[in-house]
């Protein structure tokens, strides 16, 4: 902010800090005052830390030398004659901030005062040590600072609400020295003050709180007007403008990359009164109209705005006059962009700028309750925003209207009879001898079924549907399925008309059918609501039906045949009261399982529907796809060949046919199932029989050994190694019991391919063939898992004399228990090796301590008195 001081007191006081002392402290540089001002200069005094109060002394000199005594905190006598009266009239004062600090003010200061000020401190110190003195210069400038409001001179502004003002204020300077000025516009309201918008000595324009917002959009602006003027934009006012705006001026001056403020100056520029605007709705008190008729209002608005202003219009209905806006139904709205909000029978349009009208088309009795506009006035602000200037609503106008009953009556037609099931059936719902067409009426249709009964006993009818008088259908419990899935289908044909189609006519849909015809009338929201019902005569749906039947005969040709030869089966489909049928066939087998657990289970091998499509079901075996055939030999007789059968394809063989009946167009029902008789497939041949056995020279192990399992196979009958194969399989099920589903460890095809599960534990498993009928399972670095049982399943293959080898039934060895133990030695090797070398060292390192503690610790020196020997006298001589 001032000058910087010179190197040799520079020196001086890094000096003093190093090496101790009082040092006495002005401000740096130079201060700079307006004539007129108050000059205030502090001092105070470092490394001072008595408890009394540190005395000093001002001195002034107008040159720099021969300083004049100024003022003094202790001596009552020092000032010289010349500053006496201007301390006894207080334009000069001492006030103490600490016990080390005070200061100097000058009240307005005159140029005069410009010169050179020494703040000094008496020592009192043994050994002279420390500055004790410092010096500052004050340059005293004239007022060169003009702040005046800008013209016109407008002392109060009368605005309405959303109206744009602006404010002026003139500042200039004509100081020889180069300063800056800083403005700030300031709104007062009472006693409180806000600060509106300034721009600071930088150049950098700083919002009051609460006009951040509109500052960024641009709704209040300051911007500069020629050479001296500064000019306060407001796009719009808010009743929160209201208030007297002053412009205060600041100078300021810069030294040494510090700013100071020289003075500050202000002015009061204008009163702002923000006016309400006048804004009056006004509707016709009552109005009487006819059903059917239309009803016209109209809202007349008075309003002393001329300028750039739109209104929105908003119409409202209530059922008592002193309805309230939130509790009121909104009829329509026309925005200020003349956009209008509606139903389908009320429109508002407007004739001028201030008359609306409300058209309320076909009225009906619930329309007769109270009427009211409410209006707004938005006017247009900056960056195309709007704002709401004022609102009113009108007095409520009551509203009769006289309702017209229709008369009519309702017949009900069967245009279509199913004649059995799924046929279409059709009810026509018909209105007739209208009469009063004169009022506005909307015809709904709600439909009914009622069972047929022999007896007299009275039955409870059932909604199959019903229209509410805003088109809407709902659907009764008995009909939402059949009418989500398209098998009901309600509609509306005419003006007069309604229908009911039931697509698929089943025998539960048969009873008496009958109609209601409701008259609706509009209401005062645009809903509507009934006036009148009318009932139809039932209509009998009925048709004499029987059981559907479906018979499958299954036959075997050659009932007698050989592994490799070919397999066929003929199924017969007999049906009975179905309509048209068409029919699809699947072929099941059911094979033994030969595992622990599984019963007999039933394959899908091929299937044909009932368009004729052939597709392999569960058919898995990839060297025989085209192995099975499935064909329609006539319209009810299909054939099944298998070649190349396999003593691993006896089973029980069935064909499984289901009858479908056609539904308009492509659609199909399922109409009936049937299962044939069984035929068996049962190779009665002489060839070798297997046998599987497990065998384990380690079944309890200790935990990290090797597990050896061996699957031996066992061939009765002569045939050659070379003639066979075999699949093998290795399975454990991890209990003590076999209660548990079998997992799979690893196999082995006939192929050599090696297949191993994956597991969730550390141990590894291999599997090997040892010998032609011996497979080993190893497991690795056993672990508690491992331990249950285990056994192994063999799949044998067998060469034909023809060269092509058949699968024989699978077989099953007996399980195997296995256990895995804990190798307690080597368990409690480690934590006992632990244990001993810590309990060692622990001991070993409290024997040092206590050795050092009582050698150093508790060492005391004990002089012992040379005691002179003395003969021990009997005690018998006391």
């Amino acid at each position: 902010m001032g000058r910087l001081a010179p190197r040799p007191l520079l020196l001086a006081l890094l000096w003093l800090a190093l090496c101790g002392g009082r040092v006495v402290r002005v401000p740096t540089g130079s201060l700079v005052r307006v004539v007129g001002t108050e000059l205030v200069i502090p001092c105070n005094v470092s490394d001072y830390d008595g408890p009394s109060e540190q005395n000093f002394d001002w001195s002034f000199s107008s040159s720099g030398s021969g300083f004049v005594e100024l003022a003094s905190t202790w001596e009552v006598g020092f000032p010289a004659q010349l500053y006496r009266e201007r301390l006894q009239r207080g334009e000069i004062a001492l006030r103490r901030t600490a016990n080390d600090a005070v200061e100097l003010h000058i009240k307005n200061v005159q140029p005069s005062d410009q010169g050179h000020y020494k703040c000094s401190t008496p020592s009192t110190d043994a050994t002279v040590q420390g500055n004790y003195e410092d010096t500052v210069q004050v340059k005293v400038l004239a007022d060169a600072l003009r702040v005046g409001a800008g013209p016109p001179p407008a002392p109060d502004l009368s605005l309405r609400l959303g109206e744009p003002f602006e404010l002026r204020c003139a500042a200039s300077t004509a100081s020889p020295l180069h300063t800056h000025l800083a403005l700030l516009w300031e709104l007062r309201r009472g006693a409180a003050r806000r600060s509106v918008l300034g721009l600071s000595h930088d150049g950098r324009f700083r919002p009051g709180p609460g006009y951040e917002q509109r500052y960024r959009a641009g709704d209040v602006r300051l911007d500069t007007v020629g050479g001296d003027g500064y000019r306060l934009s407001v796009a719009r006012a808010l009743a929160s403008d209201q208030g007297s705006y002053r412009c205060v001026v600041s100078e300021w001056i810069g030294e040494q990359g510090g700013w100071q403020e020289i003075q500050e100056k202000a002015v009061e520029v204008a009163t702002v009164l923000i006016q309400p605007t006048v804004l009056r709705a006004a509707v016709a008190r009552s109005m009487s109209v006819a059903e059917g008729k239309e009803l016209d209002l109209t809202c007349n608005i008075t309003t002393d705005r001329a300028d750039d202003v739109r209104p929105e219009v908003t119409w409202y209905f209530s059922r008592t006059p002193d309805g309230t806006l939130p509790g009121s139904l909104m009829l329509a709205r026309l925005d200020r962009d003349s956009l209008v909000q509606s139903s389908p029978h009320i429109a508002l349009s407007h004739v001028d700028a201030r008359s609306y009208h409300l058209l309320v088309r076909d009225v009906i009795k619930e329309n007769s309750g109270y009427y009211f506009c409410h209006v707004a006035l938005w006017a247009p602000g900056h960056n195309r925003s709007w704002h709401k200037v004022a609102e009113a609503r009108s007095a409520p106008a009551s509203v009769d209207v006289t309702r017209l009953e229709p008369d009519y009556q309702v017949y009900l037609n069967a245009s279509k009879v199913p004649e059995f099931s799924d046929d279409l059936t059709e009810l026509e719902c018909r209105i007739v001898d209208m009469k009063s067409s004169e009022a506005s009426v909307r015809f709904t249709v709600s439909w009914y079924y009622r069972v047929n009964r022999r007896s007299d006993d009275a039955v409870a009818s059932e909604l199959l549907a019903v229209m509410n008088g805003d088109w809407t259908l709902k659907y009764g419990d008995r009909s939402k399925q059949r009418a989500q899935d398209g098998d009901f289908i309600f509609s509306k044909e005419h003006t007069d008309t309604f229908s009911f189609r039931i697509q698929r006519t089943t025998e539960e849909d048969r009873g008496n059918y009958y109609c209601v015809v409701s008259a609706w009338t509009k209401q005062r929201n645009d809903s509507w609501v009934k006036s009148k019902d009318v009932f139809s005569k039932p209509v009998n749906i009925f048709w004499a039906s029987e059981d559907s039947v479906l018979v499958v005969k299954a036959r075997q040709p050659k009932p007698f045949f050989a592994a490799g030869n070919t397999f066929e089966m003929t199924c017969k489909v007999s049906s009975k009261n179905i309509k048209s049928p068409r029919y699809s066939v699947l072929i099941t087998a059911e094979k033994p399982v030969g595992d622990l657990t599984s019963p007999n289970e039933t394959k899908y091998i091929i299937s044909l529907d009932q368009d004729s499509v052939v597709k392999l079901e569960n058919w898995t075996d990839a060297s025989r796809v085209d192995g099975v055939v499935l064909e329609k030999v006539q319209e009810d007789e299909f054939r099944y060949r298998m070649y190349q059968t396999q003593v691993s394809d006896a089973g029980l063989y069935r064909c499984m046919v289901t009858a479908w009946s056609p539904v308009r167009g492509s659609l199909w029902r399922e109409a009936a199932t049937s299962l044939s008789n069984p035929i068996e497939i049962d190779f009665q041949t002489a060839g070798p029989i297997f046998n599987a056995s497990v065998h384990s020279d380690t079944p309890s192990v200790i935990r990290g050994d090797l597990i050896r399992l061996f699957c031996i196979i066992t061939v009765e009958g002569a045939l050659d190694p070379d003639d066979m194969a075999f699949d093998v399989s290795w399975f454990a099920v991890h209990s003590f019991g076999l209660d548990k589903a079998p997992v799979l460890l690893s196999s082995l095809d006939r192929k050599g391919i090696v297949t191993t599960a994956e597991r969730n534990w550390k141990s590894e498993l291999s599997l090997e063939r040892v010998s032609v009928l011996e497979f080993l399972l190893q497991v690795h670095g056993s672990e508690d898992q491992d331990f249950g049982n285990y056994y192994c399943s063999v799949t044998p293959w067998v060469k034909s004399p023809t060269g092509s080898w058949q699968k024989e039934a699978e077989i099953y060895s007996k399980p195997i228990f296995v256990t895995v133990k804990m190798d307690v030695l080597n368990a409690f090797k480690y934590p006992l090796l632990i244990g001993v070398g810590l309990s060692t060292v622990i001991g070993l390192l409290s024997c040092l301590i206590g050795y050092c503690s009582s050698h150093w610790c508790c060492k005391k020196e004990v002089q012992e008195t040379r005691r002179e020997r003395r003969r021990l006298m009997s005690m018998e001589m006391d």
